[in-house]
């Protein structure tokens, strides 16, 4: 039976993931006490960590909502249901390049440094030659046009994933990778950390130390 291209994707995203979560645990010296809220996340990357945090999971994906271990709420990033300062810090992972246009990056900015006294906010980088939501390199700079037309048939994720013309269309239609200077206009009080492989920028990681 060949791969799906979960079975692929997989591996690379706990390798990465894990090792972000790691540096973002360290980078805020991370406890038990410490309250989490991760933007757009799943409970099921938290045991990667030793320390367990007091993590609340808001997602806006009602089938996400499994309520196995952490705290879960149903919220729309651009208008989340908490008071300022409501957390010690807010990890937010793959999230900015799905939103649908600079406005709702915009607000997603702003809630993100209004309910939380630091933040880590993690995008891939455009500039990174492999574009990594289809695997393939380049394809993230060719015109939205000729994405649709190729995404199918011309991209890892195509060929393993055999979606419909209609699925392939909304699958690009859905990413919007941004660049250093993009993310830095988001957050501009953050300072943008890089998150390197084979010696190239992979991803940009906006951070800000908690602020009391």
């Amino acid at each position: 039976m060949a791969p799906s291209f979960a079975d692929v994707h997989r591996p690379l995203a706990r390798y990465f993931r894990s090792r972000r979560l790691r540096r973002f645990a360290r980078s805020f010296n991370v406890d038990e006490q410490t309250k989490v809220l991760d933007l757009g996340g799943a409970e099921y990357y938290w045991p990667w960590l030793e320390v367990r945090p007091r993590v609340t999971v808001a997602n806006y994906a009602a089938r996400d909502l499994k309520r196995v271990a952490l705290d879960w709420v149903r919220a729309d990033g651009r208008n989340l249901p908490f008071r300022d300062g409501a957390f010690d810090v807010v990890y937010c992972n793959s999230v900015l390049e799905h939103l649908p246009d600079e406005a709702s990056r915009e607000a997603m900015a702003r809630e993100i440094e209004r309910v939380g006294l630091g933040y880590s906010v993690q995008t891939p980088n455009r500039w990174f030659p492999l574009e990594a939501h289809t695997l393939t390199p380049a394809f993230h700079f060719l015109p939205k046009r000729w994405q649709a037309r190729l995404a199918r048939n011309f991209t890892i994720w195509g060929r393993l994933q055999r979606p419909s013309r209609a699925e392939a269309r909304g699958f690009v239609e859905n990413i919007r990778l941004l660049s250093a200077r993009d993310l830095q206009g988001l957050f501009p009080d953050a300072a943008i950390e890089r998150e390197r492989f084979l010696g190239l920028t992979k991803s940009l990681i906006a951070v800000r130390q908690q602020r009391r």
